[in-house]
């Protein structure tokens, strides 16, 4: 892992790179290999405005993950599809990639 953190001091900005983690996001080149499971579609760091509408969901107790349990902790962040309608939280700085795990966040358009 160390070859890997040399690697990218070669980044634009210099960065401290531990493991699969640069200042707490994900590494570019980790998430770039990483897809949903169930489509395998590539996911991206969520915006926060989405990660803020699924925590208020849990403050609610309203917010269920795809298998129908109630998430019942806030959530760090968040991967989200490349087609916007499902997160993959992140808790303590790792994905949780796990279909069953996942939060449908698909805007109706009803707001």
């Amino acid at each position: 892992m160390d070859s890997q953190a040399k690697q990218s001091s070669g980044d634009a900005a210099p960065l401290e790179c531990r493991g699969r983690f640069v200042h707490g996001l994900l590494d570019p080149e980790f998430l770039a290999i990483l897809v949903c499971p169930e489509s395998r579609q590539p996911v991206v760091p969520a915006p926060r405005e989405v990660v803020d509408r699924v925590n208020a969901a849990v403050a609610s107790g309203d917010a269920r993950t795809r298998s129908g349990d109630p998430l019942d902790m806030p959530i760090d962040a968040g991967l989200i599809r490349e087609d916007g309608r499902v997160l993959y939280p992140v808790r303590d700085g790792i994905p949780i990639m796990l279909i069953d795990e996942a939060i449908e966040v698909a805007r109706d358009a009803s707001g």
